[in-house]
């Protein structure tokens, strides 16, 4: 479980990468799709920056450290951080819906991630809290 949940999280770093680069290229996106998709205004808005730090940097963050919570088998804090990753991605995907009315296919793609890995991680904790309670009533 834990090399499928660092698998997805390096997936989200290469995801967070590439809005990065949209963050700073001033360049036409390949995920410019048309009026309700477009990369470049998601990550060229105001939104896009939390205390001058883009979004997708701290995701790539996140995402790192979320992988490392895993391969170090820190089930707990890898639930914890996966949950507080996907209020911010839900905090995201509300103001692209509401405030901006555009959508990031790299943002929406990052969404369905940590989503995942919130779900497995859950799944991965409750497996253990299992197998102790198993333990514990054997002993």
């Amino acid at each position: 479980m834990r090399y499928l949940i660092a698998i997805l999280a390096l997936a989200g770093v290469v995801v967070s990468a590439l809005a990065l680069h949209v963050h700073y290229c001033t360049d036409t996106q390949p995920c410019s799709i048309n009026e309700k998709w477009d990369c470049g205004i998601v990550n060229h808005s105001p939104f896009a920056e939390v205390a001058h730090i883009p979004v997708a940097a701290i995701g790539i963050a996140g995402y790192l450290a979320l992988a490392g919570l895993a391969l170090a088998r820190q089930r707990f804090l890898l639930f914890v951080g996966a949950l507080v990753g996907l209020g911010f991605a839900l905090r995201l995907t509300f103001i692209e819906e509401f405030a901006l009315q555009v959508w990031c296919l790299y943002c929406v793609i990052s969404q369905g991630i940590i989503a995942l890995i919130t779900l497995l991680s859950l799944g991965w904790l409750a497996k253990e809290y299992i197998a102790l309670k198993r333990a514990s009533r054997a002993a």
